[in-house]
């Protein structure tokens, strides 16, 4: 990892009290999905898989 990159990106963001977030890991491009129903009862943070069930992955330049 370059020094002074961050390893993780947030690439997605969706509401305000329902938060639904994509990010991406910066050293292998695993995409994570994060969502709560309310950030201060807590979150969730899950690989995202594709239809054959492996981890969805973005491509890193």
């Amino acid at each position: 990892m370059a020094k002074g990159k961050d390893r993780f990106v947030e690439v997605y963001s969706q509401g305000i009290t329902n938060v639904a977030k994509i990010i991406v890991d910066t050293e292998t491009g695993v995409n994570y999905l994060l969502a709560s129903h309310d950030l201060r009862v807590g979150t969730g943070l899950t690989v995202m898989m594709d239809q054959d069930g492996k981890p969805v992955v973005t491509p890193i330049k």
